[in-house]
């Protein structure tokens, strides 16, 4: 499994780590996002929207439980992206009301799922996953590890943050 860790020192970093990661995703990728309430991980979501020219105001799902989002790919293509917070979640029952299935079979879409542990057996395999974890030195920085388990990530990325 390919393992990369970063450094964001502020919220516009988180935001451009996560436009310059949304340039290797692929439709049909499915990213788990891991970490505490409040770590960061909308803003991530907000510059992978960003990257894909999502035109809609980027928010957490937690109450909403799934947002979805349109934008624009590196060929000029429709591409959807879903965020899903599955905190409040408590069956899978409840997953299948909101469609989540559908969702994660999408092939057509990028999701991104906070909380997978909650979707047990209803999650697909996982293409990448995302930890983004408040670091204990400094409640302004992040550490971001980024996993994937068959690409060779691209070690430029952090080298890239605006």
């Amino acid at each position: 499994m390919e393992t990369d860790c970063y450094h964001s020192h502020s919220e516009d970093e988180t935001h451009s780590f996560g436009k310059q990661f949304a340039e290797i995703l692929a439709k049909g990728d499915i990213v788990a996002l891991l970490g505490d309430l409040g770590a960061g991980k909308t803003e991530f979501v907000k510059g992978v929207c960003d990257y894909f020219q999502v035109e809609d105001i980027v928010s957490s799902p937690t109450f909403t439980i799934m947002n979805q989002y349109f934008g624009t790919d590196s060929e000029g293509e429709e591409i959807t992206i879903y965020h899903v917070d599955l905190y409040r979640i408590d069956s899978p029952k409840e997953l299948i009301e909101i469609g989540f299935d559908d969702c994660m079979f999408s092939q057509d879409a990028i999701k991104f799922v906070e909380w997978p542990e909650k979707a047990g057996d209803m999650l697909p395999d996982i293409h990448w996953t995302v930890d983004i974890i408040i670091s204990p030195e400094n409640d302004n920085e992040r550490i971001i590890t980024i996993r994937h388990p068959n690409k060779v990530m691209d070690h430029s990325l952090a080298e890239n943050v605006e």
